[in-house]
């Protein structure tokens, strides 16, 4: 996995220079999209954040991605049983700072309560504990709920996702793949109004087109976000393997 550290071609920009302090596996994503109204969703953002928002063909696009992570430890330290091994699921849009492609997470719903407390202090990111059940079945056929169990912000996620076909592509430059997925930071905002960047590195994404069958889903709206009332640009990734930094001043 340490080989993957020696593949930075692919990357906007270099690595960073500290140390990473953490490594992850995440598995069996769907990417779900949805194109809204830029400043229905800029108004969402911290202040701070506002001016970086980014659009694709002038829409601001809104992604639900459910998945679930393995072999997640701190650096130094092997995989813990019962800790390194849950699903999760994000809410997010994208913003740009600095010449840097990077995630905004409205919040990351997670069945792993140490890990919840762990990001919400480390990382600063509105991660909540959720009630969560993963399957994955012939074909990569992937049956997922969520329900998120910490306040203030009730919000639950059902539905069966998976390829639609068996062809694994990379994002082409300037596509809309390109502008969803290949983003090697996070970025957050603190109450003093300065802005942070979180470091990933991994390889390109693997993706597939996808198909789902989304039975319910408010996680978006938990946060103010109304997703319009048409079918969400789907992509599916099998795995991936992703180094972390301790975030940075941006």
């Amino acid at each position: 996995m340490d080989s993957i550290l020696r593949a930075t071609a692919h990357r906007p920009w270099p690595l960073p220079s500290g140390l990473w302090v953490m490594k992850q596996r995440w598995h069996d994503l769907l990417f779900a999209h949805w194109a809204l109204e830029p400043e229905s969703v800029r108004a969402l953002l911290p202040s701070p954040l506002r001016p970086y928002m980014d659009t694709f063909n002038g829409k601001a696009w809104l992604g639900v991605v459910p998945f679930w992570m393995s072999n997640v430890r701190p650096r130094g330290v092997p995989p813990i049983p019962g800790l390194s091994k849950f699903a999760e699921m994000n809410v997010r849009t994208y913003v740009t700072v600095d010449g840097k492609p990077g995630v905004y997470f409205f919040s990351l719903d997670a069945e792993n309560l140490p890990a919840v407390y762990a990001a919400r202090i480390g990382f600063s990111l509105a991660y909540f504990y959720a009630k969560m059940k993963v399957s994955v079945g012939a074909g990569d056929q992937v049956e997922y709920k969520s329900e998120r169990l910490q306040k203030p912000c009730p919000a639950e996620f059902v539905g069966a996702y998976g390829p639609s076909d068996s062809g694994v592509f990379n994002a082409a430059p300037g596509s809309i793949e390109e502008f969803l997925v290949e983003r090697y930071c996070l970025y957050t905002a603190d109450a003093r109004g300065r802005i942070h960047r979180g470091n990933i590195h991994h390889l390109p994404w693997p993706l597939q087109r996808a198909q789902a069958e989304i039975r319910t889903n408010n996680v978006a709206q938990s946060h103010g976000i109304a997703l319009p009332n048409e079918k969400p640009l789907l992509h599916f990734a099998k795995r991936l393997n992703v180094f972390i930094w301790l975030p940075e001043r941006a």
